[in-house]
């Protein structure tokens, strides 16, 4: 790892343990409708000259992230399955108003965008404020993390088998390296949690849940590069030194999200 990026992440990370920990639910819910909206920024710019998605949609979807507290929760899911046959209507509407100026293709990448961002960054919020949501959340990165970065050691010290050719430079090993940093960071957490707390979490629950979440973030990892492979573009944007974009700092929590808001509340 190049000098910036540990310095983007030792400036950035006491800035997200902040956040997480001593922010209220509407501070997170807010940070994460900007968040979607510079992920989605970057989404839609990599489309240029390809597509002209329909942007002011995707920056309503993202902002409506910092509401989704503010609407009783007996209602939430009604409205976001309304939202979802309206959404669509309007893009239609926009193609016959547009004289398909703005195309099917438009539309497409739009509603794409807006669920596999907006919707999916949704959860991170809702995990946080689940019970014991500020411990919950951190296990959705401790996933993330763990296997980013042990995905990157092991790949790096013993990779030798290519994984796939939308990401040439990811390994088998790598990908098995990550799993197992996945569960490190988990257990690791637990551990903490467990004792300084107080908390009482399984560690065999947790290995099991991290296992699931390194699996379908690499998934995440895989489907961001398939992107940009397919515009021709190495990283979403240069936003964070040493990382790309938001986007590219994201692509495994997207993911992850939703299936962890799954799992715990399984659990």
């Amino acid at each position: 790892m190049d000098i910036k990026r540990w310095v983007s992440a030792l400036v950035g990370m006491p800035l997200v343990v902040i956040i997480l920990v001593l922010g209220n639910t509407y501070v997170v819910d807010i940070t994460f409708a900007i968040v979607a909206g510079l992920s989605l920024h970057e989404y839609f710019n990599a489309f240029k000259g390809k597509a002209n998605p329909v942007i002011w949609m995707g920056y309503i979807a993202s902002a409506l992230i910092a509401l989704i507290h503010v609407i009783p929760v007996q209602h939430a899911i009604t409205i976001v399955s309304v939202l979802m046959p309206v959404g669509i209507t309007i893009l239609f509407l926009q193609v016959i108003l547009s004289n398909m100026k703005t195309n099917i293709n438009d539309i497409a990448i739009t509603f794409f965008g807006i669920c596999y961002i907006s919707l999916f960054l949704m959860f991170v919020p809702l995990i946080h404020a689940m019970e014991y949501g500020k411990f919950l959340v951190w296990f959705v990165l401790a996933a993330a993390w763990g296997t980013d970065i042990f995905a990157y050691l092991i790949g790096k010290g013993f990779g030798k088998h290519k994984f796939s050719k939308i990401s040439p430079n990811k390994t088998i090993e790598g990908c098995i390296g990550g799993i197992f940093g996945a569960i490190l960071f988990g257990v690791g957490l637990a551990f903490f949690f467990n004792m300084v707390f107080h908390m009482n979490f399984s560690y065999i629950t947790i290995v099991l849940v991290e296992i699931v979440l390194s699996v379908v973030g690499q998934i995440g990892d895989f489907a961001a590069s398939s992107i940009k492979r397919h515009v021709g573009i190495k990283d979403f944007s240069n936003l964070i030194p040493g990382h790309g974009g938001m986007l590219d700092r994201l692509d495994s929590v997207i993911f992850i999200a939703p299936f962890a808001y799954m799992l715990l509340r399984l659990l």
